[in-house]
């Protein structure tokens, strides 16, 4: 058994190119980047905060969302495969290319405020989808109630359900 699953937390480096078909299919292409953090180790040693740019491709159903709302800069949860292509450049030579083949794109916050532009439109999406973070204020918890007829009789389950 096999799996191919990558899942990615980063910030859109441009804005999305979006590609439309004579078959009415479309594609999204756009860069992201994800960083670790810089750190210094205990005997000084200063390791550099390091960046990777990745590929990202999206297809079908979310193709729309991306043309909609993702722009440069924006926060995004990416989860999909890792895919690589290979072509011949100009000068006949062979380059690989390594993509990030997109099944799901959302939003994602750190719940740090967010500059004017990304702010609008995360406000805009939380609107339209639930999130569920957010307290119920429909249901209380009641007590569970004993049932006095069942008590004193230990061959009956005194389960509340």
């Amino acid at each position: 058994m096999s799996l191919n699953k990558v899942i990615l937390i980063g910030n859109v480096g441009k804005d999305p190119d979006v590609r439309y078909f004579d078959s009415g299919s479309a594609v999204a292409n756009f860069p992201m980047a994800t960083s670790e953090r810089g750190y210094t180790l205990s005997n000084g040693t200063v390791v550099p905060e390091r960046t990777e740019w990745h590929n990202i491709v999206v297809r079908r159903d979310q193709v729309q969302f991306v043309e909609k709302w993702v722009k440069k800069g924006s926060m995004v949860y990416v989860e999909g495969k890792i895919r690589t292509r290979t072509y011949d450049d100009q000068n006949g030579i062979k380059r690989y290319l390594t993509e990030i083949h997109a099944d799901r794109v959302e939003f994602f916050s750190s719940g740090r405020p967010a500059d004017s532009g990304t702010q609008s439109a995360t406000t805009t999406t939380t609107a339209q989808q639930p999130t569920q973070n957010q307290p119920s204020t429909a249901y209380t918890q009641q007590p569970v109630q004993q049932n006095p007829t069942l008590e004193g009789n230990s061959s009956e389950d005194d389960l509340p359900f």
